[in-house]
């Protein structure tokens, strides 16, 4: 039906084509990473019969999002106006929920083209049952699923990041697996890795280049570590991650540090350094975050859907993800179903409609161009120290204004004194969603409602977020039984109207 390859193809070249110049990283100066929603539907010929050859399907980009930061909780703001987290993959989401926004814009107005039908109840719709959804990434999401083994005889795509850099207050919330203040360089450019790199970037290889450790084979020994002295649980972590033999001298590490709550990481050399399967919070430059890693969130987003709480109101069921695909980068397979689908695999007791998601992960075997790595390969020794680029860009396949390019949260350009204009706001900030999921009710005759729109008259963002009653036992189930660190802003950050 679809290939990881030709997802992350198809991504690269709408990122080159559709993406302007503002917002891209400064060439040989700067990274970003990348993520998009792809949708994916069945030719006509194929939805009506078809035939036993190879599905044919149309994969059409629907969100992309850059993006490598996020702000310290000092900055954030309970007007709703500013991007609190600006990670690739959660701007990509943002940008997905802004399609959904205008795709039911187009069931309410009863146009065909809709991805939208109507459902068995007054006021919701679902989704035609043809479509799916694919989620991708240049990298690997920050937090759980980067906790990487690293074995003694890999060739190495990417280089690995210091020890220290998970204590490293002065971190960028990047969350990349590598240095981000390129203190530490990729191997020498005469070593076969750096060969490798200097490959035009979207180009795979022949040679393995996965760190796909579960699509290896794999007895029942486990693998030797040395000097990491792993207790039986801390082994656990890694067993099976590696061919029957190899020795773990290492873990990729991520600079996303444990939510308070939680067991929290050893810090003991090698292997052993992290604790898996934990709540993350995004590093921030001296400001603690409130954001949690790329890995919670996806994982949040595979029982509760994409779509939040919002647009619950509307839709019979959420909108779920059907597959993950990542681009080329240090990878385990065992890491991204742990961090994605494994943490939640026992939440029970779900109401009606949402449930854990058996998503498909894979990944593909080229390289973004503008990844930190391929940057890296491409400037050699060039002069200056690579950076993450300080823009994130959201694309939406809507009509009208579909670009934002935002920096520190608010639209590039805006100045201190422009902060509470309209003009200051992001199209997929909080306060400008909540704007158009009011205009989409606005467009809708009040008799047509959901009845969890009629039953009490509701003013602030809090008030619709709370009223999306199955979404929000959903929630609270999740957070019981699977997620009980998560932090939660306070209500008095959703108080907007």
């Amino acid at each position: 039906m679809w290939t990881a390859d030709e997802i992350a193809q198809l991504c690269y070249e709408h990122y080159r084509s559709r993406l302007p110049k503002q917002g891209k990283p400064e060439p040989n100066r700067e990274w970003t990473l990348l993520a998009a929603v792809v949708k994916i539907k069945p030719a006509a010929d194929q939805a009506c019969g078809g035939t036993n050859r190879r599905a044919q399907v149309t994969k059409e980009v629907v969100s992309m999002g850059t993006g490598t930061k996020c702000i310290g909780q000092s900055k954030m703001r309970k007007s709703g106006d500013i991007l609190n987290d600006s990670h690739a993959e959660v701007i990509a989401r943002r940008s997905f929920q802004r399609y959904l926004l205008h795709q039911l814009h187009l069931a309410a107005a009863l146009k065909e083209d809709s991805i939208f039908v109507p459902g068995t109840q007054r006021g919701l719709w679902k989704l035609r049952p043809d479509l799916l959804f694919v989620f991708f990434s240049s990298h690997t999401p920050c937090g759980d699923a980067s906790i990487i083994p690293m074995l003694e005889f890999e060739d190495q795509p990417c280089c690995p990041v210091h020890r220290d850099w998970a204590n490293n207050p002065s971190v960028e919330a990047s969350g990349d697996l590598e240095d981000p203040e390129d203190k530490k360089k990729c191997e020498d450019l005469g070593s076969p890795v750096a060969k490798k790199m200097r490959h035009e970037p979207g180009i795979p290889d022949s040679v393995a280049h996965h760190q796909s450790f579960g699509h290896q084979e794999s007895g029942p020994v486990p693998p030797s570590v040395s000097g990491s002295h792993l207790t039986a649980e801390e082994l656990a972590a890694v067993t099976g991650m590696a061919p029957s033999g190899a020795k773990v001298v290492d873990v990729h590490r991520t600079g996303a540090k444990c939510v308070p709550g939680e067991a929290g990481d050893s810090g003991k050399p090698g292997a052993a350094y992290h604790q898996v399967g934990l709540l993350r919070v995004k590093p921030g430059r001296g400001d603690r975050t409130c954001s949690l890693s790329c890995s919670d969130k996806l994982a949040r987003w595979n029982v509760l859907g994409c779509q939040g709480a919002l647009l619950m109101h509307l839709l019979e069921e959420p909108i779920y993800l059907s597959a993950v695909v990542i681009g080329r980068c240090p990878y385990s397979q065992e890491a991204m179903q742990r961090a994605l689908t494994g943490r939640c695999r026992n939440v029970s007791a779900l109401p009606k409609g949402f449930g854990v998601q058996e998503v498909k992960i894979e990944q593909s075997g080229f390289l973004f161009e503008q990844s930190r790595c391929a940057v890296q390969a491409k400037r050699a020794d060039g002069p200056g120290r690579l950076v993450p680029c300080g823009a994130a860009i959201s694309w939406s396949a809507v009509p009208e204004q579909p670009l934002d390019v935002t920096t520190n949260g608010f639209p590039q350009g805006t100045t201190k004194k422009a902060i509470r204009c309209l003009q200051a706001r992001s199209r997929i900030s909080k306060v400008e969603l909540f704007r158009s999921f009011q205009r989409l009710l606005s467009s809708i005759s009040e008799d047509k409602w959901p009845d969890s729109l009629r039953t009490r008259k509701l003013e602030t963002y809090h008030e619709y977020k709370e009223a999306a009653s199955a979404y929000q036992e959903a929630w609270s189930v999740l957070r019981k039984q699977a997620f009980g660190s998560w932090i939660r802003n306070p209500p008095d950050y959703h108080q907007f109207k």
